[in-house]
């Protein structure tokens, strides 16, 4: 009973330094999303309720998302003005169909889906969207009409409204970021954003600066019409952006914070509860929600064990929501959007960037390439492309995958690429090694470097050995091609051996297609070395001695 209470306690101040820091970046993510302030709240409520009743991680904070919420925003513009009666309503559908997919996804076990995303295009996309978020918070921070237009147009309007910036709300809007990120960089646990607030609106009682400021917040839940079947249709390839992002922002979450170190991860589940967060904010007025790195962190760190937490925390939102609404007043549009520009600079991955360009090799490209996307096209637009272009990454390596030439370390038995230690090889011996599962997308380029290989030979070639401990799969295509070449080396004199064919897929696979058999039985080994010793003392090929 006792360690039972001390739980409840600790959930309970987890749930207190989650609300302080929740509900400034809730009250901002919801002018992100083009939608009054009261809806971050509810999105919050949303999402913490839905995960509590239908997850299962122990810490996961769910609510609105300065990931997805200009994602969407960027989408619904196009349909409706921010704000407008039609606007919430596309809004509130739109976080409907997300929930239907990622519950979908979560009866589908498709928990996988999550890992379709490379981390080069994911950082480079978020990269885009930190962009979005600064140069739509900029008329905010600057106190200056917003500009209509594509993001590089308004880019170039604000240049030229500089110099009617308002320096009540720059000042305000330094201000608050200032305190925000030295709070989070000398005590991370501190509810920085609300005591810059705080601080704010005390700034503001006393001297009564020239600047735009909230309105008091207002907790009726809007009407939900019924969906029209067009916007259904129009707004699915959104909601499936969406939703996907949630899947991956999730998933990563999850594989950060999991309930037990050890435990297995419900990742489809949780979809499914995140789902059911994102049908509830559609029935109460909120928007699309998603997991929440940073104040998952949050409650991870400061003790709390389960979704209790985030439970008090959102009583504490609806508190303010009800009975505290007035207190928006004396808030400024500027002090959010200096929050905002905050959450951007935490968007905007500049260390995951930099080991991406010191690492990841040409892979650096594929970053700036989804960023680009991202900045110059409209955001969904350029998400598409970015998931288009990483999943034709992933396509191209297998199509062209990498394919050695191996040999013997000097000394063992052990056949390794030569440049990585001392080697010698065996005359008349070629052990090639493609790095891939041979299938219909890259056969034929597997056949033609093992022909290119054959040519470039410093001596002739009679015996080729194919190292497939690199092949994890074979397909009927790759079979045939690699099948109908062993034929044809064979009948010039070359012959084929085929050593650690090792994994089970791949084996069953290459017994299923017949490819075993054209090798022969007696042509297939455990190792590299087994082979050559074999074949070369059976056949009497030249340099057995060597072998």
């Amino acid at each position: 009973m006792i360690g039972l209470h001390h739980g409840k306690v600790q959930d309970g101040l987890a749930g207190l330094l989650l609300a302080a820091i929740a509900i400034p970046e809730q009250l901002a993510t919801a002018r992100l999303a083009g939608m009054p302030a009261e809806a971050g709240l509810f999105a919050f409520a949303a999402g913490g309720i839905g995960f509590a009743l239908f997850g299962t991680n122990r810490f996961l904070s769910a609510g609105a998302d300065s990931t997805i919420a200009p994602i969407f925003a960027g989408g619904l513009l196009v349909m409706a003005a921010a704000g407008s009666p039609r606007y919430v309503a596309l809004v509130m559908l739109l976080s409907l169909m997300v929930g239907a997919i990622l519950i979908v996804a979560g009866l589908l076990r498709a928990g996988w889906i999550a890992d379709l995303l490379s981390v080069p295009m994911v950082t480079g996309f978020l990269a885009g969207v930190a962009v979005h978020i600064v140069v739509g918070q900029l008329p905010v921070v600057l106190g200056i009409e917003a500009p209509n237009g594509a993001l590089l147009s308004q880019c170039v309007a604000l240049w030229g409204l500089l110099p009617k910036t308002n320096v009540w709300a720059l000042g305000i809007a330094v201000a608050v970021l200032a305190i925000t990120k030295v709070a989070e960089r000398v005590a991370p646990r501190l509810p920085g954003a609300l005591l810059a607030l705080i601080a704010v609106c005390g700034a503001v009682a006393a001297f009564h600066p020239p600047v735009e400021m909230l309105t008091p917040l207002h907790p009726a839940v809007p009407d939900l019409a019924m969906p029209n079947l067009s916007d259904v249709y129009q707004l699915m390839p959104l909601a499936l952006i969406v939703a996907l992002v949630c899947m991956m922002q999730t998933a990563a979450v999850l594989r950060a914070y999991p309930s037990q170190p050890e435990g297995p991860l419900h990742v489809a589940r949780d979809f499914a509860g995140i789902g059911a967060g994102n049908v509830l904010a559609a029935l109460i007025g909120g928007f699309p929600v998603n997991a929440s790195p940073p104040r998952t962190a949050v409650v991870a760190e400061s003790g709390g064990g389960s979704q209790w937490a985030g439970i008090a925390a959102i009583a504490l939102a609806m508190a303010l929501l009800f009975w505290g609404g007035g207190l928006m007043a004396w808030l400024p549009h500027a002090a959010l959007g200096g929050i905002l520009i905050g959450v951007a600079m935490r968007v905007l991955r500049v260390g995951e960037i930099l080991r991406i360009a010191r690492r990841g090799g040409s892979e650096i490209l594929l970053v700036a390439a989804s960023a680009i996307l991202v900045v110059a096209l409209p955001i969904q637009t350029g998400m598409i492309l970015g998931i288009v272009l990483s999943l034709l990454h992933g396509f191209y390596i297998v199509a062209r995958p990498r394919c050695l030439i191996l040999a013997r370390a000097v000394g063992t038995t052990i056949w390794w690429p030569p440049h990585d230690a001392p080697s010698e090889t065996v005359p008349g011996v070629l052990v090639f090694a493609p790095a891939a599962p041979i299938n219909f997308t890259n056969a034929s380029y597997i056949r033609g470097a093992l022909k290119a290989a054959i040519e470039a030979a410093a001596e002739p070639v009679t015996l080729v050995v194919i190292d497939a401990s690199g092949v994890i799969d074979i397909d009927y295509t790759g079979a045939r091609v690699l099948a109908d070449y062993i034929v044809f080396l064979r009948a010039k004199g070359i012959d084929l051996a085929l050593a650690r064919l090792s994994a089970e897929r791949a084996r069953a696979q290459a017994m299923r297609t017949g490819l075993l058999e054209t090798f022969g039985r007696d042509h297939e080994f455990l190792s590299v070395e087994e082979a050559i010793r074999t074949i070369v003392k059976r056949c009497g090929t030249r340099g057995a001695g060597d072998a």
